[in-house]
């Protein structure tokens, strides 16, 4: 898309595109997006703060020559634009929805004509060690992020759920491993197994509603739920017999390290406002 040489790169939060050739990127890391949607949001970074009416975008990238369904067209557009953006239509940080009007760009634009950063695959002289690692962060689909998150959550629900209601057999299996202490280890499975289904149907529920601030109570509260998800990470050993060593010793490893993984997942999904103020 052709724009005025002294218009030719945008900058947005941790995002640069290139309104010539189309490209967009976070933190210099290329992001796979096709022509229409960044068409339409070449149209928004050049008009920031102002409405961009549903009928300019028609005008612009859907002529009236052409046969499509412009109402399904723009809001696909406008979908994949969120995603890559990791937008919300509920809380925008950056495409707000005016219904049945338009769109209007809420982020502060910067327009160069200088090379942006790590374009065509070469970072400048000028970036530090430090901005490189942040550079070189592993990227996933959002969506997918999100989905592991919730599988791992759906996985402790079940945990819980399951020694909620085989309570005796849990106690029984206690008392063989722990004798006299037994007692105190069965009423932490039970309390800390409540207190697990609420936290759990929490964050299920926030992450699958895309609440914005869920990473970052996530985040907050880590350290309580890495505690709760470490002693949970033992529990294989209460039924190794049924298992055998082998099997519980793997699954203890995997449940070591299940906390971590969501740790990163939500980073991910919902990165944290202080990463995106480095770029």
């Amino acid at each position: 898309m052709e724009s005025a040489p002294e218009n030719r790169f945008a900058r947005f939060g941790p995002y640069a595109a290139d309104l010539r050739t189309g490209e967009l990127r976070k933190h210099g890391i290329r992001l796979r997006l096709q022509e229409q949607p960044f068409q339409v949001l070449a149209m928004l970074l050049l008009n920031p703060g102002e409405l961009v009416t549903r009928e300019q975008l028609q005008k612009r990238l859907w002529p009236g020559d052409t046969f499509v369904d412009f109402d399904h067209g723009l809001n696909t557009a406008i979908n994949k634009l969120r995603e890559v953006l990791s937008d919300s239509s509920a809380t925008p940080k950056y495409i707000e929805t005016l219904p049945r009007r338009g769109y209007r760009f809420l982020a502060t634009v910067e327009f160069t004509n200088g090379t942006p950063a790590a374009s065509h695959g070469e970072a400048p002289a000028t970036v530090s060690p430090k901005d490189q690692i942040t550079v070189s962060s592993p990227t996933a689909p959002r969506s997918l992020a999100r989905g592991l998150f919730l599988m791992l959550q759906g996985m402790y629900l079940v945990f819980y759920i399951v020694t909620l209601t085989r309570h005796d057999r849990i106690a029984e299996a206690v008392d063989t491993l722990f004798g006299r202490g037994g007692t105190a280890v069965t009423v932490f499975a039970l309390v800390s197994g409540v207190v697990g289904i609420a936290v759990r149907l929490f964050f299920l529920s926030g992450v699958a509603l895309d609440f914005p601030r869920i990473g970052e109570i996530f985040l907050r509260v880590f350290l309580f739920v890495m505690l709760i998800d470490e002693l949970w990470a033992m529990s294989p050993l209460l039924i190794w017999r049924e298992l055998g060593a082998g099997v519980a010793l793997a699954a203890v490893a995997a449940l070591v390290w299940a906390p971590f993984a969501q740790r990163t997942l939500i980073k991910m999904a919902y990165p944290p406002a202080a990463e995106v103020a480095k770029a």
